[in-house]
Formats: C-alpha cells, structure tokens, sequence
C-alpha cells in the first residue's frame, strides 16, 4: 500500500513537470525524488535517465518533448512491471 501512494505522488509530481517544462526547466530536487522513487519499479531505466535529462535543458521545445516522451516511457514501465 505505502509503494502504490508513493508511486502515485511520483507520477503526480512527474506529470505537473511535464506540464510546466514548456514554460521553465524542470530539473527539480521534487523531480528527482520522483524519479528516484520511480527507480526500482521500471525494469528500463532510460525514461527517468531521459526524463531528468531533458528536464534540464534551456530549449523549451527540446525541454517539452523530451520531457513528454520520457513520460510516457516511464508511464509503460510502470504499466509493464504492475507497480501502477
């Protein structure tokens, strides 16, 4: 039970992330958290590597869509591994 709230937090915290990057970096201290929180329940690592990556740079339309992709990269693992 206390997995699945804090996968759910995490997905919250990532999705309001993803909502803002097109406005500023998203490269976050709660982002990171969410990301690490993420770590042990995708059985492939590059969306969160691509995903904290992307939330980093100066171009907010790279920002964006790398952000974007990597969101839903991150959304199927979870999907995949039953964690969400």
């Amino acid at each position: 039970m206390r997995d699945r709230t804090s996968i759910n937090l995490a997905v919250q915290i990532l999705r309001q992330a993803m909502t803002d990057s097109g406005e500023a970096k998203c490269d976050t201290v709660p982002v990171r958290l969410a990301l690490r929180v993420l770590l042990p329940h995708c059985p492939e690592k590059w969306p969160l590597t691509t995903f904290w990556d992307s939330a980093g740079q100066e171009n907010e339309i790279g920002r964006s869509q790398g952000v974007t992709a990597a969101f839903n990269g991150i959304v199927r693992q979870l999907r995949r591994s039953g964690a969400w």
